[in-house]
């Protein structure tokens, strides 16, 4: 099983890193279940594949995670058109030629990552606004939060490996 975290941080099978996450597997098993069911979900319901893509490479860019950005911007790329989206989405939600859906998205995922205390009511309704049901809102933000999970777990890997 690829371990996405693994791959980012480069931590290689018997160094002392993979030693030291071994010894709470089920962190690693969790970590990679999440990002299997919240990023590349077997059904997307209603948030797509390209949406859920676009959205992580989003986080990893404002916490200019180059590495984790780099992984995100692959995967949406495996999507048709998402190369040229993928510029797009870095550049943030007022990047000309955003869909409305999409800039809708983005411009909660920013909200939310950065500003979290400015979020309010009228900005949920702006993601229903743009076709959102409840149930996709909540699988936004649990996407918004694994991501950000996962920018730090490799942050904290990563000054451990040095």
């Amino acid at each position: 099983m690829t371990d996405v975290v693994d791959m980012i941080v480069g931590i290689a099978p018997g160094s002392p890193l993979d030693a030291l996450r071994a010894q709470r597997p089920e962190a690693r098993q969790l970590t990679q279940g999440s990002y299997d069911e919240l990023v590349v979900p077997g059904r997307a319901g209603g948030v797509a594949l390209d949406e859920r893509a676009a959205v992580a490479l989003r986080i990893a860019v404002l916490n200019e995670d180059a590495a984790l950005a780099a992984h995100y911007r692959t995967l949406l790329a495996t999507h048709p058109g998402g190369a040229a989206l993928a510029a797009k989405v870095e550049a943030g939600p007022e990047a000309a030629g955003l869909a409305p859906r999409l800039a809708a998205i983005l411009r909660h995922v920013d909200r939310v990552s950065m500003a979290p205390r400015t979020a309010g009511a009228a900005h949920l309704a702006a993601l229903k606004d743009v076709g959102l049901s409840d149930k996709d809102i909540v699988s936004l933000s649990q996407l918004v939060a694994f991501v950000s999970h996962q920018v730090r777990l490799i942050a904290g890997l990563r000054l451990l490996q040095e």
